[in-house]
């Protein structure tokens, strides 16, 4: 069986997965730097990277033949 291709090239995989770490580093960072919440967007911006690169990892597992639902 064949594994299907993701919707991400292998150079944007690695520039998510470096999105996704430098943004989660650097929310406790700036919760820690600054008073406000605004350390808040920082872990909202490594959720979605985090979303991205987990559907591209079923995308990736996915049988080259199954047809998407």
């Amino acid at each position: 069986m064949h594994q299907g291709s993701g919707f991400l090239s292998t150079r944007q995989r690695r520039l998510a997965w470096l999105g996704f770490l430098l943004a989660a580093l650097q929310a406790p960072v700036s919760a820690w730097l600054v008073a406000d919440e605004s350390w808040l967007f920082s872990l909202c911006v490594a959720l979605m990277v985090a979303t991205v690169i987990i559907a591209d990892d079923a995308a990736r597992r996915r049988p080259a033949d199954a047809t998407g639902d």
